[in-house]
């Protein structure tokens, strides 16, 4: 199978002495460019120019559209509540796999706002610099579950019901991956897995429930020579061997404050999975100064030196108000480090 872009320009970068950075950057932008997050959300035009203004002002290896975990539970449906300042949100509704027979019929194909982020990518596929890799998100099929029935009702049904939560995420993988399909044909180059409420899972119901799953996305991406990219948030220690072995390119992982050391975690993987992170998108990139941010990237450097698989980013999304100072800060201390 040919080796995927994303592949590619990684060692491209390593055989030029340098790191890939890739900070999870996008809402910052949204003040750059006067946008909200509602009319980004809904607007791909809008969206474009906050991506674009990203892009232009700091240059990462991969960018990613917004984070957004409700664009897939929206398309099926479920009601989803849309702010003004913060990230649209899907509150928690009675659900029952009876459900299942009406919303298994629905095209996701031609939601409206499934479609604009397909059209935001395809947008930062044609304007945005070949030097820039175009990511996008997609949620993985437990935490889109999670959204369906409640993330406390899923992580029961784990337990105590796991042939019905199988049921129901074998259909959102089937979501999904209707979804990346769409957004590989707008010219993704990347598709991050995002996965957030697994991390409540043990390792082999983790297994089970989310990495099983994401397997299958990933073989659609793998035909594609598309990258791939499996993000949990929070203290993945336990998690992150499985997370290897759904057969991703990358693990995103988030910050030492959350618990992941991440050269602890380097040490456990193979060298052929890319490991990102994992910078605290809350501590001192949005509170400090920017020589405090370049000692802490030059620290997190240091510590992952000997680890050539190592890709340098933030544990997660970066808040709206994380200081443009500070991402700068963040890029310069990521672009002066050279691997001998």
């Amino acid at each position: 199978m040919a080796k995927g872009i994303f592949q590619e320009r990684f060692e491209s970068l390593a055989n030029e002495g340098r790191r890939m950075v890739a900070p999870l950057v996008g809402f910052p932008g949204l003040n750059m460019t006067g946008c909200t997050i509602k009319l980004a959300q809904q607007n791909y035009g809008e969206h474009y120019k906050v991506i674009r203004a990203i892009a232009e002002t700091f240059e990462p290896d991969i960018i990613f559209p917004l984070m957004d975990l409700a664009v897939e539970a929206n398309a099926l449906g479920r009601f989803t509540v849309f702010p003004e300042t913060e990230s649209a949100t899907v509150p928690q509704m009675p659900f029952s796999l009876d459900e299942m027979d009406r919303i298994r019929h629905i095209n996701v194909g031609f939601d409206t706002r499934m479609l604009g982020y397909v059209e935001t990518v395809k947008l930062m596929s044609i304007g945005l610099p070949e030097t820039i890799l175009k990511g996008a998100y997609v949620t993985g099929p437990y935490s889109l579950a999670a959204l369906l029935m409640g993330a406390d009702n899923a992580a029961v049904a784990t337990l105590l019901q796991p042939d019905e939560l199988h049921t129901l995420c074998e259909f959102t993988t089937e979501v999904i991956q209707k979804y990346v399909r769409l957004l590989i044909g707008a010219g993704a180059q990347v598709i991050c897995v995002l996965e957030p409420s697994a991390v409540m899972l043990g390792p082999e119901q983790f297994a089970a429930f989310s990495a099983g799953y994401v397997r299958h996305i990933i073989q659609s991406c793998r035909y594609a020579a598309v990258g791939t990219i499996y993000h949990t948030c929070g203290n993945t220690t336990a998690l992150v061997d499985k997370m290897a072995e759904a057969g991703v390119n990358a693990v995103s992982l988030d910050s030492r404050e959350a618990g992941v050391d991440l050269p602890e975690v380097a040490r456990r993987l193979s060298p052929e999975v890319l490991i990102m992170g994992n910078i605290n998108p809350t501590g001192l990139l949005l509170n400090g100064r920017p020589q405090q941010v370049e000692e802490e990237v030059k620290s997190l450097l240091k510590a992952m030196s000997q680890y050539p698989n190592f890709i340098l980013s933030t544990g997660c999304d970066l808040p709206q108000e994380t200081p443009l100072e500070n991402i700068h800060a963040f890029m310069r201390a990521g672009r002066r480090c050279r691997r001998r």
